[in-house]
């Protein structure tokens, strides 16, 4: 494990996370969820400490922490809210990192600065009524009109719609699927109304119409017909975060559950001397051992910009399912007390299942995994 151990500012980056989410996050998570929404002030909070660019370069407005650093700020913020989590992911790992990857010297200074100073808010938009999993599929529409590109179609399922300021799109031309960068005060572009969602409550979803949305020409991001590999190599270090965030709800219900297993008293004895108790907090315990060691292992090969496609499938795969599995033993050993909104464990529950859907799911991540073994035989 020597190649993953944090260096010191990465560690200095875990505990002023750990504070702020202890102090800010945490007292109000439950509110956060109960009200869907995310208060501006703690958005604004996030941006004026550096939370909403930690991963790209100081040049441009970042924390130059890079992936493993955004993994750590991620797997912090998720142990207290995973609203405010994929709320960060959605601005910061997709929308606004589909510009640093793809965009252009004077398209980084101009829209990625503000994200990742947290001046702006991003959102991904590629998510269409046909086109979820199969999102070859997508009908919006863009042509060039003059030095206008003219964008008219429906996103579905998008994180931050209403409340973001920069949006990355992807549209079809004549040329295949290319990516945009919108400014949402842009004449045309409407955000419907929040969705209604079992989990994530805080974490704002909508649709968005374009409707002859015209923007410069110089918005297209990279090449005409190309945008379609820029979202995949983005949902990359989507994935990823997802399976840090993963990872730090993973841990804050594992040492819930353990802490409660020694309080709970049952037949004159705490619950933690009974061993159906003990291997529940074993697996849990097993599955975080796992969850951490592929986390890392694969930010770091992203930030040495190895080809990480298969192992950040694997990485969503698992800590998606695993997740799933700890919060249900967290409720089991929790028994009523799990089940009631008084502990935030029935809440980690319902924000939990998202995981196996959204940034691919797992089915589509199994698929992604299964071509890569038959392309490579298997090998790792």
């Amino acid at each position: 494990m020597q190649d993953f151990q944090l260096n010191d500012e990465q560690k200095m980056l875990r505990e002023m996370t750990r504070d702020f989410v202890n102090n800010e996050i945490k007292p109000i998570a439950a509110k956060i969820d109960e009200e869907e929404k995310i208060p501006q002030d703690l958005t604004k909070k996030l941006g004026e400490l550096g939370f909403l660019g930690v991963s790209f370069p100081e040049e441009y407005g970042g924390g130059g922490f890079g992936e493993v650093g955004y993994c750590v700020m991620q797997e912090e913020i998720a142990r207290g809210c995973m609203s405010t989590a994929t709320f960060i992911g959605a601005h910061q790992s997709i929308g606004a990192n589909v510009i640093y990857l793809g965009g252009t010297e004077e398209q980084k200074q101009k829209y990625l600065v503000p994200l990742a100073k947290g001046e702006k808010i991003g959102a991904f938009c590629l998510t269409e009524a046909q086109a979820g999993s199969d999102s070859f599929n997508v009908k919006t529409r863009a042509y060039l009109d003059g030095n206008e590109w003219v964008i008219n179609g429906e996103k579905l399922w998008i994180t931050n719609g209403a409340i973001a300021d920069t949006v990355s799109v992807f549209a079809r031309t004549d040329k295949g699927i290319s990516t945009f960068i919108v400014d949402t005060n842009t004449t045309g572009y409407q955000a419907g109304p929040a969705e209604k969602k079992m989990g994530i409550k805080g974490s704002t979803t909508n649709a968005i119409t374009f409707d002859n949305v015209r923007i410069p020409k110089e918005n297209l991001i990279g090449t005409d017909g190309r945008g379609f590999i820029l979202a995949m190599k983005t949902l990359d270090a989507g994935r990823l975060g997802l399976g840090a965030a993963c990872l730090g709800a993973a841990k804050e219900l594992l040492e819930m559950s353990a802490t409660y297993s020694k309080q709970r008293k049952q037949f004159d004895q705490t619950i933690s001397h009974f061993q159906a108790i003990q291997f529940m907090l074993a697996e849990m315990a097993s599955m975080v051992y796992a969850m951490e060691t592929m986390v890392y292992r694969t930010a770091v090969d992203y930030d040495l910009k190895k080809d990480v496609s298969r192992n950040s499938a694997i990485v969503k795969l698992y800590c998606s399912e695993s997740l799933d599995k700890i919060a249900d033993y967290a409720v089991q050993i929790h028994g009523g007390m799990g089940y009631s909104r008084e502990l935030p464990i029935e809440r980690f529950y319902r924000d939990s299942r998202i995981n196996r859907i959204f940034e691919g799911t797992n089915e589509i991540q199994k698929g992604i995994i299964a071509r890569e073994v038959l392309k490579r035989n298997g090998a790792m």
